[in-house]
């Protein structure tokens, strides 16, 4: 591909994306951007990776104990999103509220309005034709002829799924070769469980974990113990409440005992709700004992315990590894590029506790151009030397291993900078930063109501809001403009003043065609 003058002469490379939810999406986009011919495998029977919502549950294996998981999703019935829709758009395609059948108008939706949203994306940017839905990566490995870093190339072995089932159909086995290979499977999948309770194998009561948890009605009546008290610990304790007898919340440090959330959630559902420390033992006639010595008589124990990084197709020779009880994979360049394989093989989506998907659209939009030669890496000791000085700084900080790829709780600046330092990323609004650390903090105080309050927005928030509604205007009006001229999209707005301050209350509003009149009400 010809380039102007003094533009590097771009490589256009075949490549493969395992995974199609949030970060495999993005990753698609900013490759076929690029230039790049993209394939996109998915196991699942549509896009949208996590939020996918899947009713069925791996009966077999509710723990997680085994390796791949047959069913990928791992969201609940009951579960919101607990950051406000502005923040969570693409660059240049916003969280635009929209009009039709099982669409959640509110600022935090529900699951169901972010798999519309990342179907949305698809169409408008015509990804689905690269995406191959039902099929499971089975193995990912350098071709043996190109071992080189200039000229390797991957394997990709894949079967495929027969749909609507947790099986794979042998006869639909099939290997390709790929310039490169994006691994985008993301953190969600593969099961943890807590490893200092004793008796579990020995308890003969239900056990799974939450990642096996879709609605509250199998445990009517029961008493419930849960294990952690992170989001979904609160979430799914709070959804139990509803039908179970008793629910037992075990919190796994005095962290997250000691909130105003917690004190909150204890205030309102003391006829149902307990608090306990950590889980010591499980004992075989069905008592559940905790380290201050108290027990509990229980039918059912649900581990809200978080999850592994697991990655079991990919065969690299050990050039990457999970360590750490799973909390680490490594080596990465800047959570990115494993040093003695970049950069024909990357991982788009590691970081947790980073703004999605934002931060995908960077790592993203950096590993497209690095890979046609739009930009080009440290060599690989540099990258090795990087990833070993940040590794001994966070533990220098006092940073535990397991908070390796957590970066905004522990290096905020860090994540709103990669974008400028490696791609010339639009930066993040100052306006999207403060509603995301208002959001944070409410939600901390009452983990119950925070979604559905009124807006307390300060003014810079109040502005940047404004200035978003006219973006959506825009959008809505060039995506109606490739459309046909009977089709309609509604636009929400939120707009009522009251003793001057903007509420969002995301109410129908006019036909984007009536744009002086929907801009008017926004400059108002």
């Amino acid at each position: 591909m010809a380039a102007g003058d003094g533009e590097p002469v771009l490589q256009l490379k075949s490549v493969c994306v395992v995974g199609a939810g949030m970060a495999g999406l993005a990753a698609a986009r900013e490759l076929r951007r690029e230039g790049h011919a993209v394939t996109v495998m998915e196991q699942s029977s549509d896009v949208g990776g996590q939020w996918l919502y899947d009713p069925r549950t791996d009966v077999v294996d509710p723990l997680g104990a085994v390796e791949p998981v047959r069913v990928p999703s791992s969201i609940y019935a009951c579960l919101r999103l607990t950051s406000p829709r502005e923040v969570m758009g693409f660059s240049d395609f916003q969280f635009l509220p929209r009009e039709g059948a099982g669409r959640d108008l509110r600022r935090y939706p529900g699951h169901r309005e972010l798999h519309c949203y990342l179907r949305n994306f698809c169409d408008a940017f015509g990804l689905m034709d690269a995406v191959k839905l039902d099929t499971r990566v089975l193995r990912v490995a350098p071709v043996a002829m190109s071992m080189s870093t200039t000229t390797r190339r991957w394997a990709v072995r894949s079967v495929r799924r027969l749909s609507g089932t947790d099986d794979d159909d042998d006869a639909g086995k099939d290997e390709e070769v790929f310039d490169a290979v994006v691994v985008a499977t993301g953190n969600y999948a593969q099961r943890m469980l807590p490893s200092d309770i004793q008796g579990m194998g020995e308890w003969r009561r239900r056990q799974l974990h939450s990642h096996s948890y879709r609605t509250p009605v199998p445990f009517h009546d029961e008493a419930v113990v849960v294990v952690g008290c992170g989001a979904s610990g609160k979430d799914i304790a709070l959804d139990l409440g509803r039908v179970a007898r008793e629910v037992h919340l075990a919190a796994s440090s005095e962290a997250e005992a000691a909130t105003p959330a917690m004190s909150r959630m204890l205030a309102n559902h003391g006829d149902v709700l307990r608090l306990h420390p950590r889980v010591r033992q499980l004992h075989t006639d069905g008592q559940v004992e905790f380290t201050d010595g108290s027990s509990v008589m229980a039918d059912t124990v649900i581990y809200c315990t978080g999850y592994a990084y697991s990655f079991p197709f990919l065969d690299t020779g050990g050039a990457v590894t999970v360590s750490d009880d799973g909390y680490v994979v490594g080596p990465l360049f800047e959570h990115v590029f494993p040093p003695s394989l970049a950069p024909t093989l990357s991982f788009v989506g590691v970081p947790r506790k980073v703004l999605i998907p934002w931060f995908f659209e960077v790592q993203a939009r950096w590993v497209a151009q690095v890979l046609s030669g739009r930009r080009t890496l440290p060599s690989e000791d540099q990258m090795l030397r990087s990833v070993e000085e940040q590794l001994r700084a966070r533990e220098a900080a006092g940073v535990a291993r397991k908070h390796t790829h957590n970066i905004a709780s522990v290096e905020p600046r860090d994540m709103y900078e990669f974008g400028e330092k490696y791609c010339d990323f639009t930066p993040t609004e100052e306006w999207k930063k403060e509603l995301i650390l208002s959001s944070n903090a409410s939600m901390d105080d009452d983990v119950e109501t925070f979604r559905d309050r009124a807006a307390d927005d300060s003014e810079k928030v109040r502005k940047g809001v404004q200035g978003w509604l006219g973006g959506l205007v825009a959008q809505a009006q060039e995506e109606t403009a490739v459309k046909t001229e009977d089709s309609f999209h509604r636009i929400l707005l939120i707009i009522e003043v009251d003793e001057g301050k903007i509420q969002v209350l995301y109410s129908l509003l006019k036909e984007v065609n009536d744009y002086e009149i929907v801009k008017g009400m926004v400059d108002t």
